[in-house]
């Protein structure tokens, strides 16, 4: 067997991409998309009909041109949604807006609204994950959304508090992005490469698994943000990772066995539950110290939200040729 086919004996393989054709190669369970994919699947001839299906629809809103503009794209995500799921059994993940990361009260209704949306479309919400950036207010505002039955995956996750403190609050699912963590210690340490063994990335996510675990947490842990094959190598087993095209293929094209590196029942050298929950403070703080997860966590920030304007600018033209029409 493949490493890809014996990784999903004890994994649950999700797709890291918008490209339906590459998601109905791979067959996942689950899809994950952010505001870069969209960006890049929005502008291939195939899903022209995507795209023109949401600047329609934007037209029959009511409003100025900022309410069309933000009506279209939240259409436009729940489209390309829409599509994956008709290919995956599971679920899809759709990205609240980046540029809301630090409005609590603006992440929850943006959530809501797209989940109004996908009802819409004859789609409920165990079919959708909210994905939300794991800033204090993200967490927070996922806390709540959990309670109405809306499912969150907390995202751009670099650190063991913002794991903590979304168990806490209980999320059903975090992403943990092993390459970032990886990309910024191969620059601090001025080296072309570490052992997947030894990558901090891969360190980072075997410590929160087993903690989740030991704990009893349900929030599920899905490893993303893959550089290498090696990466997931020695994640198998982990409740789910999110994988590029071009590293299923990778997988699919190689052989040789898989051993599982984690599971539930290897958890001994877990970290200890603190005796009170993480409050603010202590999350702000604990942040702070820690210059990597800082850093990768204002820069992910700033890097979906410029895709998002590029995106907005593709729509907005689109939007201003049909006024013109």
């Amino acid at each position: 067997m493949n490493l890809l086919d014996q990784l999903r004996a004890m994994t649950v393989v999700v797709a890291d991409t918008g490209d339906i054709e590459s998601i109905a190669r791979y067959k996942p369970r689950d899809t994950t998309t952010n505001p870069s994919l969209l960006y890049k699947a929005a502008q291939m001839p195939q899903y022209k009909r995507i795209v023109e299906s949401a600047v329609e629809f934007a037209r029959s809103v009511d409003g100025d041109r900022k309410a069309k503009l933000e009506a279209c794209m939240d259409k436009l995500a729940v489209g390309f949604g829409k599509e994956i799921l008709q290919i995956v059994p599971g679920r899809v993940s759709t990205e609240v807006d980046a540029r809301l990361s630090f409005d609590e009260e603006a992440t929850v209704a943006k959530a809501r609204g797209l989940i109004a949306l996908y009802a819409e479309e004859g789609i409920g919400p165990d079919r959708i994950l909210i994905k939300i950036a794991s800033t204090w207010e993200g967490i927070r505002a996922a806390e709540r959304l959990e309670k109405e039955g809306i499912h969150c995956n907390l995202t751009l996750l670099f650190s063991y508090p913002q794991a903590v403190a979304c168990a806490e609050a209980g999320v059903t699912l975090i992403s943990p992005f092993v390459g970032r963590i990886l990309d910024w210690h191969l620059k601090d340490r001025g080296v072309k490469s570490i052992p997947a063994a030894e990558d901090p990335g891969v360190e980072s996510v075997q410590r929160i698994y087993r903690y989740f675990k030991a704990h009893g947490y349900k929030t599920e842990v899905m490893g993303a943000s893959f550089r290498n094959i090696g990466e997931i190598v020695e994640l198998a087993g982990c409740d789910l990772l999110t994988i590029s095209p071009d590293l299923l293929k990778a997988l699919q094209e190689a052989d040789g066995p898989l051993v599982r590196k984690l599971s539930p029942d290897a958890v001994a050298d877990a970290d200890p539950k603190p005796d009170a929950p993480l409050d603010e403070k202590s999350f702000r703080w604990m942040l702070n110290e820690d210059p990597m997860a800082t850093e990768k966590l204002s820069g992910g920030i700033r890097n979906f939200a410029a895709d998002i304007v590029s995106l907005e600018k593709l729509v907005s033209e689109l939007l201003e040729q049909v006024a013109v029409a």
